[in-house]
């Protein structure tokens, strides 16, 4: 009988954070099945995280206090077989001190977001300088490398990552039942759907133009989910208060889900999540050429990529104007998550490719 593989989970959030929810947390009952036991220590606990939101701000006893703790987790991870790191354990400490702290044992890193870009993009020559290649030499000195899209992975190889794997970002399709199509009432418009945070609601204004001229077209809803309030003049919108519990609820029965992103290098770093949620609804999609959005979406067959202000027009005319349409569309992005973007076939690689990387760091000896 394989012996349990004891993995310290060391994560940016707790469930309130999408991406340590979505790239670790959702994982733990699975993982467990295939005797990777996970303690999960988050460096930015729930209360912590609302609390930013809130005032846009991390509190400095609160950041001293977080950093504390996960010093003291680095520092007591001796009696694990692994560490299973978000991004980086200790954002702009210097790599000569991280290094030192991770020493003590075999990690894996994390990216679903390109985080590099957060010191080697930095409008201070000085943070360039000093941090610029901090995650390269992490990556370098990792175990193994797990990355949500192939730009990620590209940029570990080159840092010289030993093994590099590409694990998207998915769904656990239990959370998402397949519901019976909406029945909207004549007078009722159709919604459009889009699912983010305050901090990325940004991005809809990539179409807010596209979005004004489509409101001239056909009558519909932008519905917000977990955005707030976000001007959009001349566009319709409803704001809908994002909880784990309630997203599905809240995607279901759109016409659409859309994901406008800017063509920037950290842009081409996101995983693309949304669309993978808005298919496991079966909702058709509408998303920017942009980065991971090429992989997920198949272009004519389950949605659209729009490169101009023209193609968000025309395409979400398109599926406003056609049920049947929708419904192919949707049922075809179903299918493909189901086949490759779903918990039931990311989770048995994931204890896979986590065994393998403690075995081959500790001389094969679990």
């Amino acid at each position: 009988m394989t012996a349990p593989l004891r993995v310290l989970a060391l994560t940016k959030y707790g469930r309130l954070g999408a991406s340590s929810r979505m790239r670790t947390l959702q994982y733990l009952p699975l993982l467990a099945q295939h005797g990777v036991q996970l303690d999960v220590h988050p460096l930015v606990p729930d209360a912590m995280l609302q609390a930013r939101y809130d005032r846009g701000r991390y509190g400095p006893a609160a950041l001293l206090l977080a950093y504390t703790r996960r010093l003291r987790d680095l520092l007591g991870a001796g009696a694990f077989d692994l560490l299973w790191i978000e991004k980086e354990a200790l954002a702009w400490l210097p790599l000569p001190l991280e290094a030192a702290l991770l020493r003590r044992r075999p990690y894996v890193l994390d990216y679903d977001d390109a985080t590099f870009h957060q010191y080697d993009l930095h409008r201070a020559a000085a943070v360039r300088r000093l941090y610029g290649r901090k995650l390269d030499g992490l990556m370098a000195r990792a175990a193994l490398v797990v990355a949500g899209n192939g730009y990620l992975a590209e940029r570990a190889a080159k840092a010289g990552a030993r093994q590099v794997e590409i694990v998207p970002t998915v769904v656990d399709l239990e959370r998402y039942p397949l519901a019976a199509p909406a029945c909207v009432a004549p007078m009722e418009p159709a919604r459009i759907a889009w699912i983010g945070s305050p901090s990325t609601a940004r991005y809809l204004q990539a179409v807010a133009e596209p979005l004004r001229d489509l409101a001239r077209r056909t009558p519909f809803v932008l519905r917000v989910i977990g955005g707030g309030q976000v001007p959009l003049p001349g566009v319709q919108t409803e704001a809908v208060a994002w909880s784990e519990a309630t997203e599905v609820p809240s995607l279901q029965g759109a016409a659409a889900g859309i994901m406008p992103l800017h063509d920037s290098p950290w842009e081409r770093g996101k995983c693309g999540y949304k669309l993978i949620q808005y298919m496991a609804c079966a909702l058709p999609t509408v998303a920017s050429d942009v980065g991971a959005n090429r992989d997920i979406v198949v272009h004519g067959t389950t949605g659209f990529l729009a490169r101009s202000p023209q193609d968000w027009v025309e395409a979400l005319a398109r599926l406003l104007q056609d049920a049947a349409l929708r419904q192919r569309m949707g049922g075809a992005g179903r299918s493909r998550v189901e086949q490759g973007y779903c918990l039931e076939v990311t989770a048995p690689r994931l204890a896979r490719l986590l065994r393998q990387a403690a075995e081959s760091a500790q001389g094969g000896r679990l």
